[in-house]
């Protein structure tokens, strides 16, 4: 843990056990700090970041070194017309009647599948058994892919994330991050190819038929946007899930409310991905000289804009290190579209396009376990410890129930 008012270095091995309390301390003490290590300022206040995600000066042009050596080129490069017209061709799968119609039934079988796995037997570990694999079946079955394949496509999507997450730079982890890439297209291009010559009605499908303004996506399009659908929906999804339930089992009484009432599982997502969120950091670059927090971001610099510190930013919330699903400042009406009062999703025209099918797994994902772990608590012993740096989640959560 860290001492009262030490804030460390984070790539230190103090830093990846509790980040909440530096946190606390970079706030205070070093909300603008230059890292040499990663050569890139961060930044950890909530309006700092806020302004990173919304000001045109903050671009995403440092994902052409960070995602696109694993993805290719992805909408998240994107700017101007070419990223309003691309996220025109993705998000209707995404949001509204497509979402409830189409793939509503998807999310809800695949739950119940993993679900049934456990069913009755008293106990599971709900990271292995459920959080882990949900989220990357769900999509792989909106892309009407083979599902005997989840192992490679969790393989993919983990070392994806740890190439994201690389911040010291580990060799062997740009490698196989690098490798990925090239399996990945060498299994899904031809898929392509084929579902274009027999189009169904999954989510594949629609993307090879979408064209907006005359604009189509190719092969090489399609494959990064799926590469940058496993990575992102898979492993954070996967996290969230998790954290719903270890914050929940950790606070008795708002289980019991959520148990009871399951419309407030938004607020329970919503205060999770405030309190605990699976992405802790995302990067920007400064298109200009920005001053920040009384100091200078230089142009062309790259900037880490720490979530996880924002979102318990001590001048946004109150009492910010408390678990609260009923909590006043935090709107969960609005908590899964670009007027967020959090920063999980990020914000501004680089807000989220999965942020409602994420919710809606969870929204399925709780509602089902409830359902088939009455009396759910933690075993014996478990205390869900979290994981991670760039991405975070609890390692386990063992938890034992009555049989039905």
């Amino acid at each position: 843990m860290s001492a009262p008012g030490q804030a460390h270095d984070i790539l230190s091995p103090e830093f990846a056990e509790d980040p909440y309390a530096s946190y606390r301390v970079m706030r205070r003490e070093t909300p603008l700090v230059w890292h040499e290590a990663m050569q890139s300022y961060i930044v950890s206040r909530y309006e700092d970041v806020e302004r990173a995600f919304k000001d045109s000066t903050f671009t995403t042009d440092n994902y052409g070194w960070q995602i696109e050596p694993v993805h290719g080129r992805t909408i998240l490069q994107m700017s101007g017309r070419e990223h309003s017209v691309r996220r025109a061709l993705v998000a209707p799968a995404f949001r509204g009647r497509e979402l409830q119609e189409k793939f509503l039934p998807v999310i809800e079988r695949n739950s119940r599948r993993l679900i049934d796995g456990f069913r009755g037997s008293g106990s599971a570990e709900l990271v292995g058994q459920y959080a882990t694999r949900f989220p990357v079946n769900v999509i792989a079955d909106m892309l009407g892919l083979d599902q005997a394949d989840h192992d490679k496509f969790h393989g993919w999507y983990t070392s994806v994330i740890a190439f994201l997450g690389n911040l010291a730079q580990d060799p062997e982890v740009t490698a196989t991050g690098e490798r990925t890439r090239v399996e990945f297209a060498a299994y899904l291009l031809p898929v392509i190819r084929h579902r274009r010559e027999h189009l169904g009605d999954d989510l594949l499908s629609a993307l090879c038929r979408a064209e907006v303004d005359g604009t189509a996506m190719d092969d090489e399009d399609i494959k990064a946007f799926c590469s940058l659908l496993l990575a992102a929906g898979g492993e954070t999804t996967d996290k969230a899930i998790a954290s719903v339930f270890a914050n929940l089992l950790r606070h008795p009484d708002q289980l019991a409310a959520v148990r009871e009432d399951r419309s407030l599982i938004p607020r329970a997502f919503a205060e999770t991905l405030r309190y605990t969120p699976p992405v802790h950091m995302i990067m920007r670059q400064a298109a200009e000289d920005v001053p920040v927090a009384g100091g200078v971001i230089r142009k062309g610099s790259t900037v880490t804009c720490l979530i996880g510190s924002a979102n318990r930013d001590e001048q946004r919330y109150a009492d910010p290190d408390t678990f609260d699903i009923f909590r006043a400042d935090l709107n969960s009406t609005n908590a899964f579209s670009a007027a967020a009062d959090h920063l999980a999703f990020a914000l501004g025209r680089h807000f989220c396009v999965g942020a409602l099918l994420a919710k809606t797994e969870v929204e399925v994902g709780v509602d089902q376990l409830l359902d088939a772990m009455p009396g759910v608590r933690l075993a014996p012993g478990e205390v869900p410890v979290e994981r991670g740096v760039f991405t975070r989640g609890p390692a386990s959560v063992r938890v034992e129930f009555d049989p039905a």
